[in-house]
């Protein structure tokens, strides 16, 4: 019976020293399981990371692409845009020259427009105490023709005051131009031409300064014909018309002297 106790005990020691081993295999393994579930999960995560980064990536280089495409793009654009203000500058400055020179030559136009309406506009004149208006052209031809009657050019001054006075019939110049026609036909020795020419000047302008001198100008050229009698008539037609004139003056000291 004392045997039986003392086996109890041994059997209770026994598996009091079995328990705690048998319980830190059971730790071990759990450890081992939680360590593999931990690699696992860890792993896991790592390849999920590994993933996103790769999609990030991925995703980084398509962001990049598009961008370095953007850029060039937009390189281009500036590149074009460049292009254009260029050819537009080239085309401004084209373009200003193109208005200078049109400036200028619509001023050469508008100058030369003017310097024709000046050269056709009428001109003020005045002569032998008479005012009127003359074209350019025409007060040139009387001046260049009455010039050759100041250089006593009788022989060419007879045909261009002649010529003159066809170009203009009814020139202001008309009855000078008259004037002097007889006075050039004088000097040549036309006289009945000239006594012509101071009688229509007399006939078309009676109340002209120079009336009287024609008078007593054919009063002179009918006593260079011989022709007393009608110079001794037209003196005392100019004596009667125009009393107070100087030719009256000198016509009746040349009738003195007629026979």
């Amino acid at each position: 019976m004392a045997m039986l106790p003392r086996a109890a005990a041994a059997i209770g020691l026994a598996a009091a020293l079995l328990m705690p081993a048998h319980a830190g295999i059971f730790d071990d393994d759990e450890a081992r399981k939680a360590i593999l579930d931990l690699r696992a999960k860890l792993e896991a995560s790592n390849e999920a990371n590994r993933a996103k980064q790769a999609e990030l990536n991925t995703q980084m280089a398509d962001q990049l692409a598009q961008l370095k495409r953007s850029l060039l793009d937009l390189n281009n654009q500036i590149e074009l845009l460049r292009g254009d203000m260029a050819r537009m500058r080239g085309e401004n400055e084209q373009l200003t020259r193109d208005v200078a020179e049109l400036q200028r030559k619509q001023k050469d136009v508008t100058s030369g427009i003017d310097e024709r309406i000046r050269k056709l506009e009428p001109v003020k004149v005045t002569l032998d105490e008479r005012e009127f208006l003359a074209d350019p052209e025409e007060k040139r031809a009387y001046e260049e023709a009455f010039g050759l009657i100041r250089k006593s050019d009788f022989n060419a001054a007879a045909p261009a005051l002649a010529s003159f006075l066809r170009r203009y019939p009814n020139s202001g110049f008309g009855p000078s131009a008259t004037f002097w026609l007889g006075n050039a036909q004088y000097g040549r020795r036309e006289y009945k031409e000239a006594i012509a020419s101071f009688r229509a000047m007399v006939v078309a302008s009676p109340d002209h300064p120079k009336a009287p001198e024609s008078l007593l100008a054919i009063a002179n050229c009918q006593i260079e014909l011989k022709d007393s009698k009608s110079a001794r008539r037209t003196i005392g037609e100019l004596v009667q018309q125009y009393p107070k004139s100087e030719a009256a003056q000198a016509g009746r000291e040349r009738l003195a002297s007629l026979k």
